[in-house]
């Protein structure tokens, strides 16, 4: 396999999951559940609604969609959504990453070889090398690539047009983005939390192609503590089955479904063991903040980028962090969910 090979993941929409011939039989399943539709896909219902307009008008004027941005948390669908649209234009998708594209060499010989109509996808767009990020402008706008032959004073450029393409780029970090380069998206879509009646339809849909017996109960149990993500619902969902089918002849009850839940050490608000020793940390080490993100992965031995992207804006949405100039501070729900008594507000008299 060459070096572009390696960059670059050809998605024909019509046929199977190139995955699945790989035998990793959790990557086929994550692919299994994630919908093929806009129709089947759960919440977000404003993106929804202006992607379903800007397809059916891009498909009447006979066009490429015009390029889009999707950022948001981990897990929340941005992936899921580009090869949704890809498929709805009737399109193949081409996948690689920003750190994969090393050389404007890489990003040539992708764009060069796109077709007429087809996406590609950029994850972690906002980690592109500022260099090909430059040499995307002329490609995103005019759909030409400007390259420079030879060195020196003898060094010319010439323009090579490109097949008309629409680029998707996903990112977890909006604000690392280039105002150049976002400026050159048509759509930009934020992707938010979802809402708990939303992961339950999404539990239930799951629960479904997996051909799981599953109660109410139980789907309204992995839905609470799902950190109102989808990957979060349906890495939970196939743990359960997994306890399901060892302990209970594959029928998910409320009681497998609590007992597979407290094996992961996930409580009643879907906080896990790294969310409680950060929060114990910062109240115990730090009482309460504030106190720097660097400083407090330090103190539990976590990645700073890890606490920021993975944990933190789920304790935020919750309460029980705050973000304050001096640092992160832990707030009064946060202490009584823990069983630490709440410091005393002093007042001034």
């Amino acid at each position: 396999m060459d070096e572009q090979d390696q960059n670059l993941r050809l998605v024909d929409p019509h046929a199977a999951p190139p995955d699945a011939e790989a035998g990793s039989d959790e990557i086929v399943l994550d692919i299994t559940l994630r919908p093929q539709h806009l129709g089947d896909f759960v919440g977000q219902e404003q993106i929804k609604q202006n992607l379903t307009i800007s397809i059916q008008a891009a498909k009447k004027r006979n066009e490429p969609l015009e390029h889009i941005l999707l950022y948001g948390n981990p897990g929340l669908g941005k992936t899921t959504l580009a090869h949704i649209i890809a498929k709805e234009m009737g399109a193949s998708i081409k996948v690689t990453s920003g750190p994969a594209l090393e050389k404007v060499g890489d990003l040539a010989a992708i764009l060069s070889n796109l077709q007429e109509g087809e996406v590609l996808f950029i994850d972690e767009i906002h980690r592109l090398n500022k260099i090909i990020e430059e040499v995307m402008y002329p490609a995103l706008e005019d759909y030409s690539l400007d390259i420079v032959l030879g060195k020196g004073p003898a060094a010319r450029t010439i323009r090579m047009p490109l097949n008309h393409f629409t680029l998707i780029g996903a990112t977890t970090k909006l604000s690392l983005i280039s105002g150049p380069l976002r400026d050159r998206f048509g759509h930009t879509f934020h992707l938010n939390f979802y809402e708990q009646a939303d992961i339950e339809k999404i539990i239930k849909r799951n629960a479904a192609i997996l051909s799981m017996e599953i109660d109410a109960e139980s789907i309204g149990l992995i839905s609470s503590r799902a950190r109102r993500t989808p990957r979060i619902a349906n890495r939970l969902l196939k743990r359960v089955r997994d306890v399901a089918e060892v302990e209970a002849n594959g029928v998910v009850s409320k009681a497998v479904t609590s007992r597979a839940l407290a094996m992961l050490g996930i409580d009643e608000l879907g906080l896990d063991d790294v969310d409680r020793r950060l929060l114990s940390a910062l109240i115990e080490k730090f009482s309460g903040g504030p106190v720097g993100l660097n400083t407090l992965a330090a103190s539990i031995g976590e990645e700073m980028d890890t606490l920021e992207t993975i944990y933190e804006p789920f304790l935020l949405q919750i309460g029980f962090l705050e973000r304050t100039p001096r640092g992160r501070k832990a707030t009064t729900i946060a202490y009584q969910h823990l069983g630490f008594d709440a410091p005393k507000i002093q007042t001034l008299l």
